[in-house]
């Protein structure tokens, strides 16, 4: 990694013994930022075999930015359990959803639960979906200052252009952290098709997918759990902000790929071109709005991204708001490419979004709209 990485800690140090026959369960949230997670340990006398297992757990949400103190208790709902990479079988990693103390009112910034009733209306459509996950990774000195793996303290390293896909100390910064999250990750179960280096240093690509429907949105998450925990093992810091270094340097996205029966089917190209695209284009305002925060700072028309402001597309283009790649037409059926949602997104909201505009004929756009909007307002 060029640096002494510091900090690092084995937390497999104490190993459980073998006569230990609890389960031990790390329930998993997202907090009040919306970006952040949280996670707390649960520990099950017997096995856990399925969702229906795992009970109903509360936690204090006014120290997660989800509640006040005078009302302050969020419950955690079980949605979906993986294997626990870190403990080891048979523990597992357990992602909830929150829900505020009547059970039914979703706590701030959970979109799982209507995420889930527009995949499960567009089911019959069998909505795939990959998406490509970049990030940088920062050094942290004390809580405060950061920079970049491998830059200069304070400055900055060569121009891009030997950093993507790259080998060789001199251009790659962190490839021992992308690996083993992509080994973790296989080791949960995750969904990951691939890792790789990116345009600017220090800064990564995962992949998730294919991945149906609410799926996508929950291995992501996951995945994002594990490469944290990961980060504080290295003493790296993950950052996701869609332009963490201003000036020429690539900002982070995360590249949707969207296919469904339709765009798979016999003259699905067609079907792209003549019936998605105009969608997306008379929706492309409002659904930026769901497309991660800052994400104007990222889409200037430079560093391989589109206008903001204006819808965009093209066969093989990097530099529009869709790319549709050069196989789907040449095989006359496939996927697009959006390349519009920064790194930040919670991929519920673009993944419902995208399915909402491409087969319910935005019905679900105004509201997942209202929904973000009523999270980031300050607490009462």
């Amino acid at each position: 990694m060029t640096e002494t990485v510091e900090h690092l800690r084995d937390f497999n140090y104490y190993k459980l013994n073998s006569n230990v026959t609890q389960v031990l369960a790390e329930y998993i949230w997202i907090d009040g930022t919306g970006e952040r997670m949280r996670s707390k340990t649960k520990v099950y006398p017997t096995p856990i075999t399925q969702i229906s297992d795992l009970e109903w757990w509360t936690y204090d949400g006014s120290s997660t930015e989800q509640a006040n103190t005078k009302w302050s208790e969020i419950y955690l709902k079980p949605v979906v359990f993986v294997k626990d990479p870190f403990r080891g079988d048979p523990h597992i990693l357990v992602l909830c959803e929150t829900y505020l103390p009547d059970k039914k009112t979703p706590a701030r910034y959970n979109f799982r639960w209507i995420a889930n009733e527009i995949m499960e209306k567009a089911k019959d459509f069998k909505p795939w979906f990959g998406i490509e996950q970049e990030y940088f990774l920062l050094k942290r000195t004390g809580t405060t200052h950061i920079w970049p793996l491998g830059w200069p303290t304070g400055g900055f390293p060569y121009p891009q252009g030997r950093y993507y896909c790259s080998i060789g100390e001199r251009n790659n910064f962190g490839r021992a952290l992308a690996e083993a999250h992509l080994r973790a990750c296989l080791n949960a179960g995750i969904k990951i098709a691939g890792v790789n280096a990116e345009v600017a240093p220090s800064q990564w690509e995962f992949q998730i997918g294919i991945a149906e429907g609410i799926e996508i949105g929950d291995h992501l998450w996951l995945a994002r759990y594990i490469l944290e925990r990961l980060g504080e093992e290295f003493g790296i810091d993950i950052n996701y902000d869609p332009k963490p270094i201003l000036g020429d340097w690539n900002g982070s996205g995360a590249h949707t790929n969207y296919s469904d029966i339709k765009t798979r089917g016999e003259g699905g190209y067609k079907y792209i071109v003549n019936e998605l695209m105009p969608l997306l284009s008379n929706t492309h305002k409002e659904v930026l709005k769901l497309y991660g925060a800052n994400n104007e700072k990222r889409l200037t028309g430079n560093h391989e991204t589109s206008s903001y402001d204006q819808f965009s597309w093209g066969d093989g283009s990097r530099g529009g708001s869709i790319r549709v790649p050069v196989i789907t037409k040449e095989l006359g059926a496939g996927y697009l490419e959006d390349r519009r949602p920064a790194a930040n997104i919670d991929p519920y909201l673009v993944s419902a979004v995208i399915v909402d505009v491409a087969l319910l004929n935005s019905t679900y756009v105004n509201q997942l709209k209202q929904l973000l909007v009523q999270s980031a307002k300050p607490l009462a």
